[in-house]
């Protein structure tokens, strides 16, 4: 017969250790509901985007050689930045692609065509901010900086990004996008980057998970009148 102190022990730590998890539980619960739930397209911002782009064409256009010397260009990458093209060469340089000439960063108003190209018509800009650098928790983490944040008044909050350097339009943020970093956050338990799945605290919250399963099974075990029926 299994002493009735060691069963007391059982379902203490049984107890403890569902109370100590119950909250990461929760919450690895309610955010794989969301992410089951939702659409990772309108997660991406994808429905505040013109679904088709009709590129441009150009005429008169400079060979790159021309322009930086032959035999140095590794990478090349024609780009429409408010309607005039650019050469974005060797994953480094901006040179419009008519005249020859070098930009450092794209202006405020460039940036405001490349997002009109790329966001539905109907969304209206309220403001255009600069940034220079954010930190891990930024939801611009990760993009190409210096770049232009562009806000439009919608209630989701929406905007977009525009990059300076390569004059690209690089994402959108949303409401929705932020509930879902959140959670996704809380999920991974990476409370820095969001994408470490080999987080100390993840490893420890899953073994002590599997000592809380397993805790359970052991007690329903030893109190179980079925087994204990068998036993006898």
């Amino acid at each position: 017969m299994i002493k009735r102190k060691t069963i007391r022990k059982f379902r203490k730590a049984h107890r403890y250790l569902g109370l100590f998890l119950g909250i990461q539980f929760l919450m690895w619960t309610i955010s794989g509901m969301y992410f089951s739930w939702t659409d990772i397209d309108e997660i991406h911002g994808d429905h505040f985007r013109k679904q088709e782009i009709i590129p441009r064409t150009f005429e008169n256009l400079i060979s790159p050689t021309e322009i930086i010397g032959p035999g140095t260009v590794s990478s090349l990458v024609l780009r429409d930045i408010g309607g005039t093209p650019y050469y974005y060469v060797n994953g480094a340089k901006l040179v419009n692609a008519q005249t020859g000439e070098f930009k450092n960063v794209i202006s405020e108003a460039e940036a405001l065509a490349v997002a009109k190209d790329n966001m539905l018509q109907n969304l209206e800009v309220i403001k255009v901010d600069r940034i220079d650098n954010v930190d891990l928790h930024h939801e611009y983490r990760g993009g190409p900086l210096p770049a232009y944040v562009i806000s439009y008044d919608t209630p989701e909050n929406v905007k977009a990004y525009v990059s300076m350097e390569e004059g690209t339009f690089r994402t959108i943020r949303h409401r929705d996008w932020r509930w879902f970093d959140f959670l996704w956050m809380t999920h991974t338990m990476d409370y820095e980057g969001r994408d470490n799945f080999n987080t100390t605290i993840l490893r420890i919250f899953s073994v002590m998970g599997l000592i809380t399963v397993l805790s359970g099974f052991t007690l329903w075990f030893l109190t179980s009148p079925t087994m204990r029926r068998k036993k006898g």
